[in-house]
């Protein structure tokens, strides 16, 4: 009598973190993938995150995804690669033998929507980015990797900015937020990592009438679904690329590393999350 394997399962771990779509996502592609396996929620505040991680195969799962607040501290709690420390915080937890490591697929998620929103993008010579926060650092580490030459990054307090450029080097080039307008005219892309233009957010005030014809205009918002940036590149006849195609980009490599195979962003994905967010 052969006992029965348990399904493989892995959570997202956050405070809060109820409103997630990523169970949504993950139960699509098992479905899709004829996979038994199962992806919840888990609510766990900072004082019982160390916990938690330490026991996260005791607990039941063979990784996770993390959310605020615990993204730095998960960095800390596990053997991060090169990407993680990168960014300074992981969002992704498996299993290699005992060692629990970890990475950061917002790189991979804001890549893999360029590479599918507008392809060949990665022809252009220099980009403006628009915020030094965290997912500005996964932006620049993607965009060196892919070889721009130029990064210009423009934030509120320069000093941020400064930093930045510090730590990935010369191809980034720090400026003062009042100087985004001169460089707007070169910037093969313009990318938002800012919370400019989200629901209850100030509006992000950029003339892309300055841009060249063929620039590209990406923004890590996604509620609302088609930002005021967004709209405006789509009315000037731009290639976008939006937050939620990133959100759904972002998943694919955390799926493969906990059950085995590597899952698509079909449209059909996209229409439900979109369905999701619009009834939220």
């Amino acid at each position: 009598m052969t006992s029965k394997t348990k399904p493989r399962a892995a959570c997202l771990i956050g405070w809060p973190a109820a409103h997630s779509r990523s169970p949504l996502i993950h139960h699509y592609w098992l479905r899709k993938l004829g996979i038994e396996g199962g992806y919840i929620i888990e609510a766990i505040p900072p004082e019982g995150f160390a916990e938690f991680v330490s026991r996260l195969s005791a607990h039941g799962f063979v990784g996770a995804n993390v959310t605020l607040p615990h993204k730095e501290r998960a960095l800390a709690l596990t053997t991060p690669d090169t990407r993680a420390r990168a960014v300074g915080a992981a969002n992704t937890l498996w299993y290699d033998g005992a060692e629990l490591r970890s990475t950061n697929t917002d790189i991979e998620g804001f890549i893999g929507n360029l590479d599918a929103s507008a392809g060949g993008w990665d022809s252009i010579e220099e980009a403006l980015v628009l915020g030094a926060g965290g997912s500005s650092r996964a932006v620049l580490f993607g965009l060196i990797e892919r070889g721009i030459k130029r990064v210009h990054l423009a934030n509120r307090t320069m000093e941020r900015a400064q930093a930045l450029a510090d730590q990935f080097g010369a191809v980034v080039q720090p400026i003062e937020w009042d100087a985004v307008g001169d460089v707007l005219p070169r910037a093969g892309l313009l990318v938002n990592t800012t919370s400019l233009g989200m629901h209850g957010q100030p509006a992000l005030d950029v003339d892309l009438n300055l841009l060249p014809a063929q620039a590209i205009v990406a923004d890590l918002v996604y509620v609302p679904l088609e930002t005021a940036l967004l709209k405006a590149a789509r009315a000037r006849g731009l290639k976008t690329a939006d937050g939620l195609g990133m959100l759904l980009h972002q998943a694919v490599r955390g799926f493969e590393l906990w059950f085995g195979q590597r899952p698509e962003v079909t449209p059909e994905l996209r229409a439900l999350v979109e369905a999701d967010l619009r009834g939220a």
